[in-house]
Order: structure tokens, then C-alpha cells, then sequence
């Protein structure tokens, strides 16, 4: 993510407003400053729509038609107290009935306008246009700039949240997605989705080898796809907290997928049966916490409360058969001793080809957590016969609570060697190597990578005694008769 100075420091300005106008909460701020943002592509897209109309000559009805003052360019020109009530009684309304019907409508039904000093609104209004104003001479194109913006933005959901969720840093997202590689025509699911890091990322690397630089999409698309499909029928993610689904559509719609299916739902729950039903999944579940045993569906394959064990079973049962996941699990996961550790790692390998685990540094996710993590890998159907092991042991930046970058990074090899592995010529390191799944059942489904890792000692051969006393007499000739005592002794 590359976020220029100014609009780095515009968007800090815009946090520190709200915090100081009495909007402390990110969450609430977020919803808001999305909420706004929205607005303004809104007006964007319907200046285009008028001005390409003026120039083919068909006819175009603009989409505030019916609203009074509710577009961007109209209620920016107001003093602060009439835009504050034009945004509250007619624009936010107006967003809440946007595209009436769809998961994104559903979402917002509830969303409350909590701005109430005029100067917070005119002071992020104008904030917002300013960066606007930036990101349309960005030489990287707009919607790429616009995306970068925004993980900006939700970079300042600082706090770990509830039940051990917090943000998964955007090169380890693009990590896993590339691992999996998602297509265009597959299903991207993400049962915990969050800000919908996992599902934006997934939507970028399927354009990716159909967009020419500068962001424009290449023609051939619509060779390879259908625009429908991948708009209306690809995007899929849950998550039980209201706040985050109204985030995440929203983050979607800012990287212009207009229809994606994000849903209020507990998907552990026994409310939620779907079961082979995508081609992907990509997720970084909630570590901690225990779902309610007499809420939990009765799918599962393993008797457990633990959310960390049920999300890895649960993404077993969503994906279709060959279907693939990318999911990041605490270590704990790998080699804990109870029944339904062993069992959860069982299924997986005769049930599924587990294909990699990605040993990642503690320091992954500071500031918000030093919990210790690993990436699985896996195909939905079949078993396994070996599993690919790599030690990553620094991904970018230092492993302390800053996280500056630095050079040393494993995960360009990670994504070379993974796709190096089957081929014969594929030699092993200290790093990355494969063990037979018989090994793996013999220390009883333990999949920790320490368990399987080499530990090469160096002998070390020291010089005779004779040697060492010589070197000792010489350098202090004051021990005299001791040392001579001692030498009789040998």
C-alpha cells in the first residue's frame, strides 16, 4: 500500500477532528467518514453518466433527480448548519434507500447520521474533497489510489476488537490470496470478513493479468468473463458485527464491485447450513472466544466450543469439492493435545490435500496482538500424502510494536518456492521442505513445523590441552609454579 504524504496527512487531520468533536469511537467514526465518502462517488459516477450522455446524445437521468440538494457538489456549496441538515434529512436517507433490494441496502437500513457540530461536517467534507482532488492526478490510476486511501483509513482501527479480531496487515493478505489464486467465475468467501481485506484483495488479482497499466481495463475481459459474474455472483462474507458489514460493502463498492453478498450472520451458528457451496475461501478467523453449545450447528465433524478449531471446520464444509482456502490459524491449532485438535487435524489430512503450512513470526500482527500464527493451505476432497512446510522468519518489517519496513523479506521466496515445489528438480532447505504424511500420523497429526525441522549442530573441535596451556603461560608468565603443578598433573 503506497498512500501519498498529503493524503496520508488530510485523512490523520480528518481522525483527529472527530476525535476532538466528540466522536471517539473508530468504528463510528469509520461508518461516518465511509458514509461520506460514498456520497462522493456517488456525484462522481453521475457527472460521468451526464457527461458521457451529453456526448453520445442519449438520454441520462440523473440519480438525485428527485432529491433536493442531496448530491456532493450541491450541498458542499451551503454554510456548515444547512449542509449539516441537507446531509442528515436528505443525503444519508438518500444512501439508506440506495439500490433498494441488495445485501449493501440491507446493510445500511440502521445506519444513524451522528455528526451534530456543522464545522465537524463542512471541515471532513472539504477534508474528503481534497483528496479526491489528489487522487485524480495520481499517475496510478484513481480506483487503485482511492483503495489505498481507504486501508489507510481503516488502518486506525487500532484496538484489537472483540472475541480476538483485529486487522490482517495487507501484505499478508496478498500473500494468501496469491497462494490461492482465485479466478474469475469462482466463488470468494470469507465467513469472518471484516473490512473485506481478503475479498478487495481477491478482486484485485483476478484484474490483474487483465488490466494494462494505469489501471484500465484491457478489453479482452469480456472474452475471458462475464462482467455479471464477477459483479453480482463472486463476492460472498459474513460477520455478526453490523459496524463491520456497513464497512466492508462500503470498502467494496469504493473498489467498484457493485453487487457483493455480505451478510449479518454467525456462522457458526446452527442458523448457517451452507456447506460446498465456493470455490474459495480466504479468512483470518477470531482467535479467541467460544460460541453457546446449544447454538452450535450440528455439521461440524469435531466436538468443540473453540472458534480458532470450528472456522477451520466450517471452511472444510463451505468449500465445493477442489475448491481451495487460505486461512491463517494461531500455532496452537497445529499441536494442541485435546481430542478435537487431533480430530480437526485428522479430517484435514484424509479429508482434504492439505498442501502448505507457513510458519509466520510472532511479530506479524503487533501492535495488536504477538500471538504466534501459521497460514494452512488446502484443497477441499482427496487426502493427503505430504505437506510442504516454510519458516518464514521475517515478512518485511521489524517483529517489535513499530513495524518499520526493512529489507529482509521471506515472502517473495514463499511464493516461489511454492509454486517450484512439485516440479523434480525441487531441492529442500532449513526453511521449506515436505514431510510424508505416514510421519506426520506417527507423532500423532502433530503439524508443528518444530517438530519436523532439522536442527543441524556444528561439532566444534578445540585444541589440545597441551596447546591451550602453552598459550596460557605465555600470555601471563605470573602463574609460575601453579601452572606447573597443573601440567604435571595430565
Amino acid at each position: 500500500m503506497f498512500v501519498r504524504s498529503e493524503v496520508k496527512s488530510k485523512i490523520d487531520s480528518i481522525w483527529n477532528k472527530f476525535w476532538s468533536g466528540g466522536i471517539a469511537n473508530p468504528l463510528d467514526a469509520i461508518q461516518q467518514i465511509t458514509a461520506l465518502i460514498f456520497l462522493k462517488m456517488l456525484s462522481e459516477r453521475d457527472n460521468q453518466k451526464k457527461l458521457q450522455a451529453s456526448f453520445t446524445g442519449e438520454k441520462y437521468t440523473s440519480i438525485f433527480v428527485n432529491e433536493k440538494m442531496a448530491s456532493w457538489d450541491e450541498f458542499r456549496e451551503l454554510d456548515s448548519q444547512s449542509m449539516l441538515e441537507v446531509v442528515r434529512d436528505v443525503a444519508f436517507p438518500f444512501i439508506k434507500k440506495y439500490n433498494e433490494g441488495s445485501e449493501f441496502n440491507k446493510s445500511l437500513k440502521d445506519l444513524a447520521f451522528i455528526i451534530t457540530k456543522p464545522s465537524l461536517l463542512s471541515e471532513t467534507v472539504e477534508g474528503i474533497q481534497e483528496i479526491f482532488n489528489i487522487l485524480e492526478e495520481d499517475e496510478k490510476g484513481f480506483m487503485d489510489s482511492l483503495g489505498d486511501m481507504y486501508e489507510y483509513l481503516l488502518s486506525e482501527i487500532s484496538s484489537s476488537g472483540k472475541n480476538g479480531q483485529f486487522r490482517t496487515p495487507r501484505h499478508i493478505i496478498k500473500m494468501i490470496t496469491e497462494l490461492v489464486n482465485p479466478q474469475i467465475g469462482e466463488r470468494v468467501f470469507d465467513p469472518s470478513v471484516g473490512t473485506a481485506g481478503f475479498l478487495v484483495a481477491a478482486y484485485t488479482h483476478m484484474l490483474k493479468p487483465h488490466t494494462e497499466q494505469g489501471g484500465r481495463l484491457g478489453a479482452n475481459l469480456s472474452e475471458k468473463a462475464s462482467w455479471d459474474k464477477l459483479n453480482n455472483d463472486t463476492f460472498f462474507g459474513n460477520d455478526s458485527d453490523i459496524s463491520m458489514i456497513r464497512i466492508s460493502m462500503m470498502n467494496m463498492m469504493l473498489h467498484d464491485v457493485e453487487n457483493p453478498h455480505i451478510k449479518q450472520a454467525d456462522t457458526l451458528s446452527k442458523r448457517y447450513t451452507e456447506k460446498d457451496k465456493y470455490q474459495v475461501v480466504l479468512a483470518n478467523p477470531p482467535f479467541k472466544g467460544s460460541i453457546d453449545k446449544e447454538d452450535k450447528s450440528e455439521d461440524f465433524t469435531i466436538s468443540s466450543t473453540k472458534t480458532e478449531l470450528l472456522f477451520v471446520d466450517l471452511i472444510s464444509r463451505v468449500l465445493d469439492v477442489g475448491g481451495r482456502a487460505g486461512v491463517i490459524i494461531p500455532d496452537g491449532v497445529l499441536f494442541g493435545n485435546s481430542n478435537a485438535h487431533k480430530s480437526l487435524r485428522k479430517h484435514l489430512l484424509e479429508h482434504n490435500e492439505l498442501k502448505a503450512i507457513i510458519s509466520m513470526p510472532s511479530g506479524v500482527f503487533k501492535p495488536y496482538a504477538g500471538v504466534s500464527t501459521a497460514v494452512l493451505v488446502f484443497v477441499k476432497g482427496g487426502s493427503t500424502k505430504r505437506v510442504w512446510f516454510y519458516d518464514m522468519q521475517a515478512d518485511g518489517y521489524t517483529l517489535d510494536d513499530k513495524r518499520n519496513k526493512i529489507e529482509t523479506n521471506d515472502i517473495p521466496d514463499i511464493l516461489k518456492q511454492y509454486t517450484q515445489k512439485e516440479k523434480q528438480d525441487y531441492k529442500s532447505t532449513k526453511k521449506h521442505f515436505f514431510v510424508d504424511v505416514s510421519e506426520i500420523v506417527a507423532n500423532d497429526y502433530d503439524l508443528s513445523i518444530n517438530r519436523y525441522k532439522t536442527i543441524e549442530y556444528e561439532e566444534i573441535e578445540y585444541p589440545p590441552t597441551n596447546k591451550v596451556l602453552e598459550e596460557i603461560e605465555l600470555l601471563s608468565l605470573s602463574v609460575g609454579s601453579d601452572l606447573l603443578e597443573l601440567k604435571q598433573l595430565l
